[in-house]
């Protein structure tokens, strides 16, 4: 690796894929990783909202694919990825960044189908995308995988524990591909966002018990999307060579507060 910035961070001649990429943190790993280099196949449910993003990127001079993709279904998954080889002829990046959480409240009250929902796009597709990524490119080739955990990974908070739970096992997932493909040249970390300003936590920076909270943090507001694309960036360039099976906490400093 040379030792300069734009080599440490360029993604010139990559191929990435990111789910969920239609909105929110997702949009904004896009649009940096095609600033980056890299040509990026983009998916999310609805084809006219990718479609919308990729406008965007290409207007920036960005090589970009978008499709449409439901990844809870495991034919989606095996679509996505055959279309990115297909366009790009190899998958370096993967960034599992779509997640779901369908329902709020406490764990007396929550449904077996929304859990289902929650294991199905939070946990099982980041496997299942993964696996085809490594059996289709980076067993042979190596490459960089991404998963977007988040701090409810590592703590407890009542009304989203079924989400919080899945996300724990994300974590370890993380760390078991690391650990299982890392000969390959495969390297897997995870991201665990804190509180970030977007429509998915809305129900969360928009109640006033978190919006208390957050003034007792270190760093005493909710996160905004750059804050957290620009780890996203570190952890799939080469800044980033050497660490692999990391979950790298961005919460403002909720973990460590008095």
């Amino acid at each position: 690796m040379k030792n300069d910035v734009s080599s440490m961070f360029s993604l010139q001649d990559k191929v990435a894929i990111i789910t969920g990429a239609s909105r929110g943190i997702g949009e904004d790993f896009a649009k940096l990783i095609a600033k980056a280099g890299a040509k990026v196949a983009i998916c999310s449910r609805k084809q006219e909202a990718v479609d919308a993003v990729a406008e965007t990127i290409r207007k920036e001079g960005g090589d970009v694919l978008p499709l449409a993709a439901n990844i809870a279904e495991a034919s989606d998954r095996e679509n996505l990825v055959n279309a990115t080889m297909d366009w790009g002829r190899r998958v370096d990046i993967l960034i599992n960044n779509a997640g779901a959480n369908p329902q709020f409240g406490g764990l007396e009250y929550l449904s077996e189908e929304a859990f289902d929902k929650v294991i199905d796009v939070n946990l099982k597709a980041t496997l299942f995308l993964s696996q085809l990524a490594y059996k289709m490119w980076m067993r042979e080739n190596g490459g960089t995988i991404l998963n977007v955990s988040s701090i409810g990974g590592l703590q407890c908070s009542t009304g989203i524990n079924g989400y919080n739970v899945i996300k724990a096992a994300l974590n370890h997932l993380t760390r078991c591909l690391a650990s299982e493909w890392g000969q390959n040249g495969v390297r897997v970390n995870a991201l665990a966002p804190g509180i970030i300003k977007t429509d998915f936590s809305k129900a969360l920076w928009e109640n006033p018990h978190f919006q208390s909270m957050i003034k007792q943090n270190p760093i005493a507001r909710f996160g905004e999307v750059g804050d957290v694309t620009g780890a996203a960036l570190f952890l799939v360039s080469d800044a980033a060579a050497y660490i692999t099976g990391h979950t790298l906490v961005i919460d403002g400093g909720m973990l460590v507060k008095a």
